[in-house]
């Protein structure tokens, strides 16, 4: 398994499996894409800036993204960081969304100066609540109310890590390719 940096253009085919998928979207602010472009669109927004830390899940350097990481700098403080997970139905079983966050917060933790990473996550994504425990993350509390969805008003749990606490190991991660 590998981590190499997303290219919206050429990855964006791949990972509409995602972003195109209702299922799939059901926890995001706004619904599934429509179609390529605006998932492409949705991908360039989301790692400019961030091409340093915004990565695809794949099973050889060059394969097909099978899903995407994301680690980014939400603004009001520099050392503070936002963790994000999507897999494709496909490949999910796999811990690769696991095995992907864990390279993801070991290179940023060993490369950046930040202090701090945290999950914003409905309450009834069991299936990311799951993945950030399993990375060792404090459930720290819920926002009632937090955001306004295409299903509706949501509240959010909030688990973070902070670079003194220990982030469980996980067997097997991805060798991470960096640009």
């Amino acid at each position: 398994m590998f981590l190499r940096p997303l290219d919206p253009a050429a990855d964006g085919a791949a990972l509409h499996r995602i972003f195109g998928d209702p299922d799939c979207c059901t926890w995001l602010p706004d619904p599934a894409f429509a179609d390529l472009d605006a998932t492409i669109a949705k991908l360039r927004e989301w790692t400019t800036g961030f091409e340093a830390t915004s990565w695809v899940i794949c099973e050889t350097p060059d394969g097909p993204a099978l899903g995407r990481i994301a680690l980014y700098n939400v603004g009001r403080d520099e050392d503070v960081w936002e963790a994000a997970c999507m897999v494709t139905p496909a490949a999910r079983g796999r811990n690769y969304a696991a095995r992907g966050l864990y390279a993801a917060i070991r290179y940023l933790f060993e490369n950046t100066t930040a202090r701090r990473v945290f999950a914003d996550i409905d309450p009834d994504n069991h299936a990311s609540i799951r993945t950030f425990e399993k990375l060792g993350f404090t459930r720290e509390g819920v926002l009632r109310g937090e955001w306004q969805t295409h299903i509706g008003i949501r509240d959010s749990v909030i688990f973070g890590l902070l670079r003194t606490d220990s982030l469980t190991d996980i067997a097997n991660p991805p060798e991470l390719i960096t640009a």
